[in-house]
């Protein structure tokens, strides 16, 4: 049977899904080995490393996946989330602005990265990016209760119960759900 990088990919996937982390990684390096340039297959084995705690090792894979396509906002994303991980700040930022350069309109990106500004304790621009996230996605749960977060370590009395009032809304509304 001759093997091609898209059925490995797959199959590296579905492995992966069953917490098969061993033989997805497996599958992924020989799936690299036919097809070394493919960067959805570096960004997979990154995304399958991370799933398993292999943190630094994702981090290595993502930077191949970023260096074969630096303008993929998933691995951007990604690569940041990973890097936040480690403790890698510099990076964490770095790779979330550069993901919002590709695609300034995604509340996923604007939310982690008022994230690490509020792990940073600087709060005014952990607000400015969570209030970008609910400006963009209206219904983000996480991105509002990081909002109300936030103004809580502000002061900012009247912003935290608004953002309480609009979870309650969505909670009532059985508009609960996260981007």
């Amino acid at each position: 049977m001759v093997e091609n990088s898209e059925k490995l990919n797959t199959q590296a996937i579905d492995l992966a899904s069953k917490g098969e982390f061993s033989e997805a990684i497996a599958c992924f390096m020989s799936a690299l080995h036919l097809d070394r340039d493919n960067y959805l297959l570096w960004y997979n084995l990154g995304v399958t490393y991370r799933d398993c705690g292999q943190t630094e090792a994702a981090r290595k894979a993502l930077l191949k996946a970023r260096a074969l396509n630096s303008s993929d906002e998933d691995v951007l994303d990604t690569l940041s989330l990973v890097c936040y991980s480690l403790g890698r700040m510099d990076d964490a930022f770095l790779y979330s602005f550069e993901a919002l350069s590709i695609n300034s309109t995604n509340a996923h990106i604007w939310n982690n990265l008022g994230v690490f500004y509020f792990a940073e304790n600087d709060y005014e621009e952990a607000a400015e990016a969570f209030e970008q996230a609910v400006s963009l996605y209206p219904h983000y749960v996480d991105a509002l209760v990081n909002l109300r977060d936030t103004y809580e370590e502000l002061g900012n009395t009247i912003g935290m119960e608004e953002c309480k009032s609009r979870l309650k809304e969505l909670q009532l509304g059985g508009g609960l759900n996260n981007a």
